[in-house]
């Protein structure tokens, strides 16, 4: 049986957590802090739950700089839930600033609001998304069924990636290209949000950045694209700056702890901007589930229903291990880190270009999950060098089973060690053979 040293796991999700982390959330689990219960028996109506549930907003909070008009949240469902979430609280926001606008212009005439509410939400309402990979494809997806009760045309995707790259993932066409809703201040009505996926577990494919043609220019509401991302996959390995966001999701499982946590972030302005149940149905619109209602969630500090203590304990405890060893510039220097060994992957990648082909486009390539594939697809050479690298405690490496391929997720937890461990397997299969 292996030592836990001896595995290098690179698998996208559950992934590696610090070895340190587990050891404290085993005796956690057990006996948390001498209360003679485990953390997973403790009840979330508890002190202890509160404070933990703070204590992690704070860490987080330090992490990313977020700003004090922000809120987190965390909830069930993880990142597919989401698509739903997303969908559901935004366009309730829509409509409230919609409704608010009728009551500015027509007065207290209810009917007259209603009327022209409903009318604008077929003719008007419109969810802007960037379809880069399988992620936000399935989110845009998710949007369309949920909104078809009230017809087609309300999914906007302003760029679907793959009429750019001959019918595949693998790149980020350029901005001019896009189609994204006018705002009112170019002509238009503009859109519910505009939403995309930081990083492409599935495709390896990452926003290099935050997209210019989304830099927030006014707050005023009418002119404003409220940009809604998820960043499940590259949550906490880089700096990003919060203001410039509504929403911000990511499913815990990669860079922040263990499986059924969800952090939102969200801008607390927004909270306050939801219009009544009954008022979103007589326009023809579902309102939140009570567990998806972000301002639900928030008045009750996410601690509305039971929620998960162990796995938010032990997201707090990355976070702030995170802090111990880089303080508070600790996601600038994560996103050195990641940078310097997502380079030793790929520079023996591109030396090697007979053996080793690259899925994205060099300037779309993800950080996180470095997808490739050998011989260009080759089933069996891919195999062997999966079995050879599984012989060498090198481990999680298979693609995702609809693309295939290599797939390294190179997620905060992995250590450069074990990166320069893949590196001399990847050298050795890329030799050719003795004669």
């Amino acid at each position: 049986m292996p030592a836990r040293e001896e595995i290098a796991y690179f698998g996208a999700g559950p992934a590696p957590l610090p070895t340190a982390v587990l050891e404290a959330g085993s005796k956690a689990f057990l006996n948390y802090q001498d209360t003679g219960l485990s953390l997973a028996e403790i009840s979330h109506r508890s002190p202890l739950a509160t404070k933990i549930v703070e204590d992690t907003k704070a860490a987080l909070s330090s992490l990313l700089e977020i700003p004090d008009n922000y809120e987190v949240l965390f909830l069930h469902g993880g990142g597919s839930g989401e698509f739903s979430a997303v969908v559901f609280n935004m366009v309730a926001v829509w409509v409230e600033r919609r409704r608010r606008r009728a009551e500015k212009e027509l007065g207290s005439d209810e009917a007259k609001v209603l009327e022209r509410v409903r009318s604008e939400v077929r003719e008007e309402l419109r969810l802007d998304y960037l379809v880069t990979g399988s992620w936000s494809l399935k989110a845009s997806q998710e949007a369309a069924n949920l909104l078809e009760p009230l017809g087609k045309g309300f999914v906007n995707v302003a760029m679907d990636a793959r009429e750019a790259n001959g019918g595949k993932f693998g790149t980020i066409p350029e901005e001019s290209s896009w189609k994204l809703t006018p705002t009112r201040k170019e002509g238009g009505k503009g859109s519910a949000f505009v939403y995309y996926c930081d990083n492409e577990t599935v495709d390896g494919v990452e926003f290099p950045n935050f997209p210019g043609v989304l830099e927030p220019t006014s707050q005023d509401e009418d002119y404003e694209r409220l940009v809604v991302a998820d960043m499940s996959s590259n949550f906490l390995s880089r700096y990003v700056d919060v203001h410039k966001y509504a929403v911000i999701f990511g499913g815990a499982q990669k860079n922040i702890g263990i499986t059924d946590t969800t952090l939102v972030i969200i801008r607390k302005s927004l909270l306050a901007s939801y219009p009544s149940p009954s008022f979103l149905h007589a326009v023809g619109v579902w309102s939140p589930p009570v567990i998806f209602h972000y301002p639900t969630i928030a008045k009750n500090n996410s601690l509305y229903n039971t929620i998960p203590i162990f796995s938010i304990w032990i997201a707090g405890e990355v976070m702030r291990s995170l802090l111990t060893v880089h303080g508070t510039q600790a996601t600038h220097s994560q996103e050195n880190l990641a940078g310097e060994k997502a380079k030793v992957v790929y520079d023996i990648l591109d030396g090697n270009p007979d053996v080793f082909q690259v899925c994205p486009d060099r300037k779309a390539r993800s950080r996180m999950n470095i997808c490739f594939r050998i011989y260009g697809g080759d089933k069996d050479k891919e195999k062997a060098f999966l079995e050879g690298a599984e012989k060498r405690g090198l481990q999680g490496l298979k693609g995702h089973r609809s693309v295939g391929g290599v797939r390294v997720s190179n997620y905060n937890a992995v250590p450069m060690a074990n990166v320069k461990k893949l590196a001399l397997w990847l050298v050795d299969f890329a030799q050719p053979p003795m004669t």
